[in-house]
């Protein structure tokens, strides 16, 4: 089921806020979702973690994303679904990303690491065990795009901007919009929360409903967190809304 997947890629990254040195988030972030189909079945549990790491010698961010089914729904179709990804702590570009998912059967284990000099990405996806280098220009890849994103400045944001990225996915470089659609005061188990609502322009067919069947809340705060996202499937629809934090980088 790769609605799954596209909804957990959609989830982790999502939220937005000027290219300026990252004060949205630190190591040690971590954020926990519930997934529900239907408005009441639980489907898994997503969660997104933060860590300083060392890679080539250098200090970076490094952040490792999980997804899987529970419950009823994995009785029919089990997912685990892993992505890691290790990017600059200041520029927020992306050095290298790995994916790693099965999806009721269906797998794809592949690492990208993406050169500056080159301005190429090399894939190496150990199932088909082929090799790829693909030209790029600015890219972000599926986590990486998640914070860099946080950390775009839309305060003055008007009702209908988009922001646009260019995200490198499956040796394939994707544009994604998110469109600003207001604000909406939320109650939540967290009490009252203040949200920026987004919406990702997806593509219609088998999986969503239209083309904006996806809608996103964003904390409008210094976190910029995504706390809810409801999407309407081809049949039924799926909830995701934050269940745990910890290490956040500014009072929640």
């Amino acid at each position: 089921m790769r609605t799954y997947n596209l909804l957990l890629s959609l989830f982790f990254l999502t939220p937005m806020l000027g290219q300026q040195k990252p004060t949205v988030f630190k190591s040690g972030e971590l954020l926990r979702y519930k997934m529900s189909y239907s408005g009441f079945l639980r489907a898994g549990t997503a969660v997104l973690e933060l860590k300083e790491k060392d890679f080539n010698g250098k200090k970076v961010f490094y952040t490792k994303g999980s997804g899987w089914t529970s419950g009823a729904v994995k009785w029919f179709f089990e997912v685990d679904d892993h992505y890691e990804s290790y990017f600059d702590k200041d520029t927020i570009k992306p050095y290298l990303f790995k994916r790693k998912i099965n999806e009721g059967g269906y797998k794809k284990n592949r690492n990208t690491s993406f050169n500056y000099k080159s301005n190429k990405a090399y894939v190496q996806d150990f199932i088909l065990q082929k090799d790829t280098s693909i030209v790029f220009s600015k890219v972000q890849d599926m986590l990486s795009s998640f914070y860099y994103l946080r950390n775009r400045d839309v305060k003055n944001m008007k009702k209908g901007e988009e922001i646009a990225i260019d995200m490198f996915m499956d040796s394939q470089v994707y544009p994604f919009k998110l469109r600003f659609l207001g604000r909406e005061t939320l109650k939540t188990k967290f009490g009252t929360i203040k949200t920026m609502i987004f919406r990702p322009l997806v593509q219609s067919g088998r999986v969503f409903k239209a083309q904006e069947s996806v809608t996103l809340w964003i904390t409008d705060d210094a976190n910029k967190i995504p706390i809810k996202l409801s999407a309407d499937l081809s049949v039924g629809s799926l909830r995701a809304e934050l269940e745990a934090y910890k290490g956040l980088a500014n009072p929640f």
